[in-house]
């Protein structure tokens, strides 16, 4: 059985330790925990992980948070995998920082990575996993919050956070969905 696992995020150095990023933090801490490396193919860097039967192929898009959903929709089609199996990991300011959600389905929240993917695909069925980053910015400021770096209390706790995730995305694809949104939106 085959997973796609899409951490949304923005290419370049820039961008790389701010809030809008922890997809491809998630994933770049599970590649190196399993000691596997991503390589540059079309629209994204793509990473394969093998666990309890299962190949999960991780996926950071090159495609700009804003155009995720072209990336998703290319390599959904290129893997042969059933959107049922494929999860989103996205930020969410909706969400205190470090709460994490995992969801069967929804809306983008505003979020411009998930409404890519949404108009791409054609309906919101399919899996997603938000990261709470908080909401400590003045209206207007969205922007400039989503696209800063961690404070140093978020870094010293976001660890723990990512290990959570990697947990949550292997229970994605050996329990299930539901089983493991009732295991851990419960924990939160």
């Amino acid at each position: 059985m085959k997973y796609l696992i899409a951490g949304l995020g923005n290419i370049g150095e820039k961008y790389e330790n701010t809030r809008h990023n922890i997809g491809f933090r998630i994933l770049d801490a599970w590649a190196d925990a399993s000691n596997i490396s991503f390589a540059d193919r079309r629209y994204g860097f793509i990473a394969e992980y093998k666990y309890r039967s299962r190949l999960f192929i991780l996926l950071r898009p090159t495609t700009w948070v804003n155009l995720s959903g072209k990336a998703v929709n290319y390599w959904l089609q290129k893997e042969k995998i059933p959107v049922g199996n494929l999860l989103v990991l996205v930020d969410d300011i909706a969400l205190p920082f470090g709460t994490l959600r995992i969801r069967a389905k929804g809306g983008d929240g505003g979020h411009n990575g998930l409404k890519s993917i949404n108009e791409t695909l054609g309906h919101t069925n399919y899996a997603r996993l938000r990261f709470g980053i908080g909401d400590d910015f003045h209206p207007g400021f969205q922007v400039d919050y989503v696209l800063s770096n961690w404070t140093r209390e978020e870094e010293k706790a976001l660890p723990e956070k990512i290990e959570s995730c990697i947990e949550i995305i292997q229970n994605f694809g050996t329990l299930g969905i539901d089983r493991t949104m009732n295991l851990f939106n419960k924990r939160e």
